[in-house]
């Protein structure tokens, strides 16, 4: 109980960037599952009240619920196209391969700054550097005021 060893699991980066990415894709499709759910309640709830109770047909158009099923369905299909299609290409591997091209473009920008810096403005020689430890008080008078307050 009060020993010094602790044992504490810990996750080191790599296990911890699977999980976050276990994680996402789990919320993914959760929110792809609650999309097609209200999908299937929506469409029904919509059908019932325009084939079956006959309202909105004189406001917008007959069959009016057919439309807007087949577009909520449309864009269901876009849902599960990005979710289990796209997450395959443009995965974990592919966001990381972007990364590492930005990065690598970034740097190379940084060097190109710093060799324009270099060539503008070129640091003083060894010589042309004032020594840190020669005080400065070494001048030729040691009066610390102006010279037109004298």
């Amino acid at each position: 109980m009060f020993s010094k060893s602790k044992k504490t699991e810990r996750i080191d980066s790599e296990q911890r960037e699977q999980y976050e990415y276990a994680r996402k894709r789990i919320k993914q499709k959760k929110n792809l599952m609650r999309h097609f759910i209200f999908f299937l309640l929506g469409s029904i709830f919509l059908l019932v009240v325009d084939l079956v109770l006959k309202k909105g047909a004189d406001i917008l158009f007959p069959n009016w619920s057919v439309w807007v099923v087949l577009i909520w369905a449309f864009i269901l299909l876009i849902h599960v196209f990005n979710v289990f299609v796209m997450s395959k290409f443009m995965g974990k591997e592919w966001e990381d391969r972007q990364l590492e091209k930005l990065k690598a473009k970034q740097a190379e920008r940084i060097n190109k700054l710093q060799k324009k810096v270099d060539d503008e403005l070129p640091l003083p020689k060894k010589k042309e550097v004032q020594d840190p430890m020669k005080p400065l008080t070494e001048k030729k008078d040691n009066n610390p005021l102006p010279p037109d307050v004298q």
